[in-house]
């Protein structure tokens, strides 16, 4: 199903352009809260990566072509009548809509198992490409894990970034694989006889006894011959490569929606600026051909993130930039911005400083402005993204509770106390700067309900309700109704939130004609601003005759 077809929508009569509710109309149905994207497909062909080809078209082959297409403004498909991202293969509404346990965040997509308590691990072979030591290895109930380390010189950061990164976006709604933090000792891996190694290119021989002590000698050992890593468990099903930063699969017929346009891939935007999540790029998601757990004879693409071991300033530390998070790996923009000052002019980025405490990348509050986050490579979901989709990410990141934070940092096993309070502290600060920014670039208004008899109109106001900021003056909501054609009704309210943030519009009468179908259009004032407008629109369901929200748009 298509972006279009989930935003239900219909033209008005000719004449509405002048009505201060323009002319989108809802078709009047049931807001769609789960896209059937998962189809029978037969299996896609893998795509293939080249970092060389995928970083040339990202930098300048499609670059000029993408400028000259004059694509801002586009608003967000993959939505529906609420303007909110249905359940698909790509996300699932899980802490943006429901409440969830602390231990629910804290345990992730996993079972809460440690795989340490199956051990010995049995090496299959070693990870292909990166740097850094890894192994493919096997427990002893027969599953298959991706073993992680951190490098010698600093242990800890990456896989502590790893975890956080994933149970975080876990709980946000999107796929990610089975994360763990272990600690195991050297006596506890095996090679196995058709163990083999890899290389960058993927030519392979066997491993032996001489290739494991190597890469051993390359990772921290504790004094007392602790080793800490971190297990990923291979995802089921049959791998198909990246997902393209724009464009669809054409070989998934259930994939309709271009990649760059798509809410959950541009909103991801404002969720990784508040995490410092900079490597992002085609290599770091994956596709999987899985099979349908109510039906083995049904097969289809599910979408995973994966790889979050740079994020939180893993990046910046090591490769000693600050610029990371504020400008691209290579960045013309802000090379002419330094250009005509001779280097006077002060750069975003330069007077953040490492914090200092072990374990913790170039991550801190200090600096952090959400709206100038830049990726280290260009990635088109996030060059489309608006007000609205980075409104739609603050929503559902400002849900987290410090204490769910400070679980999800517990899991990450920091060795020092004084490195999990410093991650902790700096993920809430820049988590209510993250949505205090936008918050304030629409009406932050949400959680409409609806009386049965349609006369009251409630709502929250987020900024209030989170507490984000302290408002000098009076806030106000200011209401006025239309029908269907755009013409006043004659009702109007205003009304003042209450203590938590929450407020009610009362006395609205549905007109007889066209099901009842009427625009609410609020307007919040605060501090001597007025914010742009929210419409609700509203009519009776057919059959029943009760007045129900059909449709949200914000301006």
């Amino acid at each position: 199903m298509s972006g279009r077809a989930l935003l239900l929508l219909v033209t008005a009569a000719t004449g509405c352009a002048a009505s201060p509710v323009g002319q989108l109309r809802f078709v009047n149905r049931p807001v769609v809260w789960r896209v059937n994207d998962r189809r029978p497909i037969p299996r896609p062909a893998e795509r293939s990566y080249a970092q060389f080809l995928y970083f040339n078209d990202a930098y300048v082959l499609r670059r000029v072509p993408r400028a000259l297409e004059l694509r801002s403004g586009r608003r967000a498909m993959g939505v529906n009548a609420m303007d909110e991202v249905p359940d698909s293969t790509w996300f699932v509404n899980r802490i943006g809509r429901r409440a969830m346990s602390v231990d629910e965040v804290r345990r992730g997509p996993g079972t809460g198992e440690d795989p340490a308590r199956f051990t010995p691990w049995t090496i299959k072979g070693t990870k292909v490409g990166g740097a850094s030591v890894g192994f493919i290895i096997k427990d002893t109930r027969g599953v298959k894990y991706l073993l992680k380390f951190d490098e010698k010189s600093n242990p800890v950061m990456e896989t502590a970034a790893d975890i956080i990164v994933q149970r975080l976006l876990h709980a946000c709604g999107y796929n990610v694989p089975e994360d763990n933090i272990v600690h195991f000792k050297r006596s506890d891996l095996r090679v196995a006889r058709d163990a083999v190694v890899r290389d960058t290119f993927g030519n392979k021989r066997p491993m032996t006894q001489k290739d494991l002590e190597d890469n051993l000698a390359r990772i921290h050992i504790g004094p007392d011959g602790a080793i800490r890593g971190m297990t990923s468990r291979f995802l089921e099903g049959v791998p198909l490569g990246g997902i393209a930063i724009e464009g669809t699969r054409p070989d998934d017929p259930n994939d309709r929606i271009p990649h760059d346009m798509r809410r959950d891939l541009r909103g991801l935007s404002a969720i990784y600026a508040w995490l410092q999540q900079t490597d992002v790029k085609e290599a770091n998601t994956l596709d999987m051909w899985v099979t349908d757990p109510a039906d083995p004879g049904v097969h289809y693409v599910k979408h995973y993130q994966i790889d979050f071991g740079m994020a939180l300033g893993g990046t910046g530390y090591t490769g000693k930039s600050r610029q990371v998070g504020f400008a691209h790996a290579t960045d013309v923009k802000y090379l002419l911005l330094t250009l005509p000052t001779f280097g006077l002019w002060v750069r975003p980025w330069e007077d953040i400083e490492q914090p200092a405490v072990p374990e913790v990348g170039l991550y801190t509050a200090e600096g952090y402005r959400p709206e100038l986050y830049t990726p280290s490579f260009p990635y088109y979901p996030f060059y489309e993204a608006d007000r609205f989709d980075s409104f739609w990410a603050a929503k559902i990141l400002i849900r987290f509770t410090p204490e769910q934070i400070r679980a999800v940092v517990d899991e990450a096993r920091y060795s020092e106390a004084r490195s999990a309070e410093h991650m902790a502290r700096t993920l809430i600060e820049r988590q209510r700067m993250t949505a205090r920014y936008w918050f304030n670039q629409v009406n932050p208004l949400d959680g409409f309900t609806l009386s049965d008899d349609g006369a009251r109109l409630c709502f929250d106001d987020l900024t209030l309700r989170h507490r984000l900021e302290p408002v000098r003056g009076i806030t106000s909501y200011h209401a006025r109704a239309f029908d269907h054609g755009g013409r006043p009704t004659g009702w109007r309210d205003t009304a003042l939130p209450g203590e938590a943030g929450r407020a009610c519009l009362t006395g609205i009468r549905l007109p007889a004609e066209r099901q009842g179908y009427s625009i609410v259009r609020v307007v919040t004032r605060r501090g001597g601003r007025t914010l742009p407008p929210v419409h609700l629109h509203l009519a009776r369901e057919p059959r029943s005759g009760r007045p129900r929200i059909i449709g949200l748009r914000r301006y």
